[in-house]
């Protein structure tokens, strides 16, 4: 059993009459990397405060590589946690190097100077987080992105066996993100424990060996990525509708959460290919629609994400063009349909197929990506297809899809297509066997 790092046994604290952390108990082991999720407001924060020994619990107690915290003085505490704020805005002009030799104040006893190791530690710390080169620069020279990685040289330099982060990945863009996490991850192969509240979902199960999902005050799931981000656990939380699937690459939980709307009613048909439909299938799904997609690639993103989302799918072996069978169930799907969405997907000769299909549908809702220019592969033919769906069909964003098809499902059901409900009575389309699907 793995030795624990940090034992948080009953904590609560409160601001204002208003109870932020509601009897809160947790045990991180040693060498583990745990992510704190949940919706603004929740107690991330404070509960980090806690554990650093900045804030003191109103009751409940937490122990630090078994030494209890609160009897510790600051400078005893400091050796144990370190702490990387999520605000590294720094009024003060000093150097990157002066800034992670901050890291050393615990170490360094009131009338003593500066040692040989303190300073070896000082530039290993700023190796570590790739900011050696910034070292001689006013910290409030360099980026965002640069500054989060100084004050991560900061903590380092502490040399405390528990590391704690606050939203370190807020603000930066995506390769500062990776690069941020990626150091931290080797710091936890290397027997650091790390916990730290992170917005992303996405990266906090990508990254984090664990999770604790807090709502409320109190820690509602606890366990890996897989067992904590739930799309039960994620709704209640977050009060949004999400799904959850396996990201296509990472294999680690991916969320997707829309604004909570009433369900839809209606078979809805998306026309894609090469992963653009996905985020579309997703929305459609959360929203309550029948969906089906295709024809893409037995081994397309799409369709790996009609799979996990139980969609009807038509599919061709990879690489292989529409051929006339599959096109003649695309356009059966298209006729069964009360609404087409034809995303930005590459337009080439072996899926046009799909788009003059598409253009029998009385009016496509058609997402305005990409420019035609840059994807169509498919010459007169691809822009003459694009042309008469535009020209006929309701052109939006991606954000607008659930709105603009629930408008033409209620327009079907009201010019008396429909079976009264805004839904019209057809068979499903017929799936294609023995490629895949």
């Amino acid at each position: 059993m793995t030795p624990s790092a940090i034992d948080v046994d009953g904590v609560s604290v409160g601001f204002g009459g208003i109870e932020v952390l509601d009897s809160v108990s947790t045990t991180v082991g040693e060498g583990r990397f745990v992510g704190l999720v949940g919706p603004n407001g929740a107690g991330k924060t404070t509960l980090l405060r806690v554990l650093n020994g900045v804030l003191d619990a109103d009751s409940g107690t937490v122990r630090i590589a078994g030494r209890r915290l609160a009897g510790l003085g600051s400078r005893a505490a400091s050796r144990l946690v370190a702490t990387v704020p999520q605000s590294t805005a720094s009024t003060f002009s000093f150097d990157v190097r002066r800034i992670v030799g901050m890291g050393r104040t615990p170490h360094v006893g009131r009338f003593e100077g500066r040692t040989g190791a303190d300073e070896q530690a000082v530039e290993h710390a700023m190796e570590r987080a790739a900011v050696a080169d910034l070292a001689d620069r006013p910290v409030t020279d360099v980026s965002g992105g640069e500054r989060q990685r100084v004050f991560l040289a900061r903590a380092l330099a502490q040399e405390t066996p528990v590391l704690l982060l606050d939203e370190p990945t807020s603000d930066l863009d995506v390769n500062h993100q990776v690069r941020t996490l990626d150091i931290v991850s080797d710091l936890v192969d290397e027997g650091r424990t790390v916990v730290a509240a992170i917005h992303d979902l996405d990266l906090a199960a990508r990254y984090c060996d664990e999770l604790r999902l807090l709502h409320g005050g109190r820690i509602r799931a606890a366990g890996t990525p897989d067992s904590v981000l739930t799309e039960s656990a994620v709704e209640t939380a977050f009060d949004t509708t999400a799904t959850v699937t396996p990201h296509p690459v990472t294999g680690t939980p991916s969320v997707t959460a829309f604004a909570t709307t009433g369900p839809g009613s209606g078979r809805v048909h998306v026309v894609g290919g090469g992963g653009t439909a996905t985020p579309l299938l997703h929305r459609l799904d959360a929203a309550g629609f029948d969906i089906s997609v295709g024809a893409v690639g037995a081994d397309d993103a799409d369709a790996a994400t009609a799979r996990a989302l139980d969609c009807d799918c038509l599919t061709v072996p990879p690489y292989a063009p529409v051929d006339a069978e599959t096109a003649g169930d695309v356009a059966d799907a298209v006729d069964r349909a009360d609404a087409v969405v034809v995303a930005d997907a590459a337009l080439a000769p072996g899926s046009l197929p799909n788009l003059v299909a598409a253009t029998a549908a009385e009016q496509p809702v058609v997402v305005d990506g990409r420019p035609i220019g840059e994807r169509n592969l498919a010459g007169v033919e691809g822009r003459e297809a694009m042309a008469r769906l535009r020209n006929r069909g309701v052109v939006v964003d991606e954000d607008g899809v659930v709105e603009a098809v629930r408008r033409v499902v209620d327009d079907a059901g009201e010019n008396g297509s429909g079976s009264g409900d805004g839904r019209v009575e057809r068979r499903a389309p017929r799936l294609r066997s023995g490629d895949g699907a």
